[in-house]
């Protein structure tokens, strides 16, 4: 026992060694990774760098009780990746520092590194560098993305004008569903003592995009290489939050249309199971990770000629307003102000 006790102590140099050996690899532009005191990467003259950084919580972000160590790694990447697919880029390089507590064996921690690298191997990420440290209160993961876009073409949440048309990627509110459905105990639950009454490929579709959402890196690249977007943001903590981001960065107001709003057949079937709006899961949950792009009117019919070519699955859902109109939500010939219901932290 005490032998095999030993073996699950964490030791930092032996761990960092074991996860370069395992998940550091060779790539363009590297000149040094994993193992000096910095990265060393070569940039060309011709791109500009994105970096981007996320922190997350064990307690605030993620629940070992109901999501396991390669799923937190997997979504923690997709959240940094969908940074940059907002911003059209290709992504490059991963930094990754952890503060590990005691109760977390090696084997989780290599667990929540396959998981990461297993978001990013299909664009070819890789590992560079990162730190650890011992934690008293949870795991804390922080994830350093870099990527490029060709000097003077990114998207950026202030580009939006006048007149234009707002788009999102993919189905809304599936992510939102499926937390709730692994968190029975979520306040909209606790006075329900029977189980949702939702078909098991239903139930496994909305858990799936929970636990493994997919980063719009490719829809991002090709409305940004097209010059076909005018300005654009991530859904990460809610549509409506995110749209008042973009908005008031590029001072102006929207008008959404409910009925537009790209919502699953399973997240439908989860609304009429549970008597909640999927239209409020649709505007509510976060962590969807589709991007949400505005497009000038004379560019509608190219953008959807070409994304049903390439398979791509995108929707108007509303139109850019003067900053005096504020953000409204249409519904069967009415509006009102659009609140922020979206996650915030410190709220």
């Amino acid at each position: 026992m005490a032998n095999r006790k030993a073996k699950s102590v964490i030791q930092e140099f032996p761990l960092i060694r074991g996860l370069a050996g395992r998940f550091a690899r060779p790539a363009p532009g590297l000149v040094q990774g994993i193992g000096d005191d910095a990265a060393v990467v070569k940039p060309t003259a011709q791109t500009w760098w994105h970096v981007t950084t996320d922190l997350l919580a064990e307690g605030i972000h993620f629940n070992f009780k109901s999501a396991a160590p390669e799923s937190v790694g997997y979504r923690a990447a997709m959240a940094n990746l969908s940074d940059l697919a907002a911003m059209g880029a290709t992504p490059h390089y991963l930094l990754v520092s952890l503060a590990i507590p005691k109760a977390l064996k090696p084997s989780h921690i290599f667990t929540l590194y396959s998981g990461m690298m297993n978001a990013c191997r299909r664009y070819r990420v890789a590992l560079i560098g990162g730190d650890t440290s011992a934690s008293k209160n949870g795991l804390f993961l922080n994830i350093t993305l870099i990527g490029t876009t060709p000097t003077q073409q990114a998207l950026f949440r202030h580009g939006a004008h006048v007149g234009d048309l707002i788009y999102v990627t993919g189905t809304l509110g599936d992510s939102l569903a499926g937390l709730r459905l692994v968190m029975p105990l979520h306040k909209a639950y606790r006075s329900r003592k029977k189980r949702i009454a939702l078909s098991s490929s239903h139930e496994r579709f909305l858990i799936g995009r929970h636990f493994r959402p997919t980063a719009r890196v490719a829809e991002g690249q090709w409305v940004n290489r097209q010059r076909l977007a005018s300005a654009a943001i991530d859904v990460s903590d809610g549509l409506s939050g995110d749209l008042r981001h973009l908005c008031e960065e590029s001072g102006v107001g929207a008008e959404i249309e409910a009925e537009k709003l790209p919502i699953s057949v399973a997240c439908q079937a989860y609304g009429q199971a549970t008597g909640c709006s999927p239209v409020q899961l649709a505007l509510t949950g976060g962590e969807d990770y589709e991007l949400l792009f505005t497009v000038a009117p004379g560019s509608r019919r190219t953008i959807e000629q070409q994304a049903r070519t390439r398979g791509y699955h995108m929707t108007c859902i509303g139109t850019i307003r003067p900053k005096r109109f504020g953000i409204q939500l249409s519904s069967d010939g009415q509006r009102r102000p659009l609140p922020v219901t979206s996650y915030e932290h410190f709220r």
